[in-house]
């Protein structure tokens, strides 16, 4: 039977991100990546939790997301009420790794809920169903969120920053974006260097005020598409530029620098 070490998904380091994170599981220490959308904060999580052979739970948080969808919540069945452990709830049971992407989407109320196992106590309250529970050795909080994005109601505190270990993602250096491209889809090198070209081209038009740049993520699903393919200038139009922008100036803008470039 394979174990959750057999089955790592493809990362390449680009730093020393690998070893901050190993650190921080022995120390027992919550880590909070930070950087723009598609640059790896994901499957870095999932690399790491495999290659430490952990359970993940990931929680996709956005702004309806709650204390209780988190903790857990009564249910009625048939003719009694029972708890249900949310996956928060559930990671601190049986000493998972819980993800909480893009954490500063949810509501305030999440934050609180998570203080008491970001700090020396590392345990989580359950008021609703009036326990306590002690986080296991193995358990660790991960968070990742954006900085940049509709600055000014989307940033965590000081206060809860400060409450984690931090690590900034941003765009790889060039020749890494491109291995990145040749390991995720076997596309050939001089292809994968043209379309880290593209991205970091279209990277530098700030003029065109697209609110998220060219993302690594963006690349390889351009690359997979033509890896199975798609003409080059289509694959790129459909995985790039498009999901860039609804402005059709923009588009067109874009779809410019592709023709340019393939």
């Amino acid at each position: 039977m394979e174990t959750l070490k057999e089955k790592l998904p493809y990362y390449l380091a680009t730093a020393s991100e690998e070893e901050i994170f190993e650190h921080s599981y022995k120390n027992k220490l919550p880590v909070l990546l930070k950087g723009p959308t598609g640059t790896g904060k994901s499957r870095f999580v999932e690399y790491m939790a495999a290659k430490l052979g952990k359970e993940l739970i990931t929680v996709s948080c956005h702004e309806e997301t709650s204390a209780l969808d988190l903790l857990g919540r009564f249910l009625v069945k048939g003719a009694e009420t029972v708890w249900l452990d949310g996956p928060l709830t559930k990671a601190v049971r049986s000493g998972a790794f819980i993800y909480l992407d893009e954490i500063a989407e949810a509501r305030p109320d999440v934050i609180v809920a998570i203080h008491s196992l970001t700090d020396h106590r590392r345990e989580l309250y359950l008021d609703r169903h009036d326990e306590v529970i002690p986080a296991g050795d193995g358990f660790m909080l991960v968070a990742s969120y954006n900085p940049g994005y509709q600055r000014g109601w989307k940033e965590l505190k000081p206060s809860t920053r400060q409450r984690f270990v931090s690590y900034s993602f941003d765009y790889p250096r060039p020749e890494l974006e491109a291995e990145i491209l040749v390991g995720e889809t076997g596309i050939e090198k001089n292809i994968a260097k043209k379309l880290v070209q593209l991205a970091n081209k279209m990277r530098n038009l700030h003029e065109l005020g697209i609110s998220e740049a060219a993302s690594t993520r963006l690349l390889v699903d351009a690359a997979k598409l033509m890896q199975t393919g798609l003409n080059a200038r289509t694959a790129c139009s459909v995985a790039i530029a498009e999901p860039l922008s609804d402005d059709r100036e923009v588009v067109e803008a874009l779809n410019d620098i592709i023709d340019l470039m393939f």
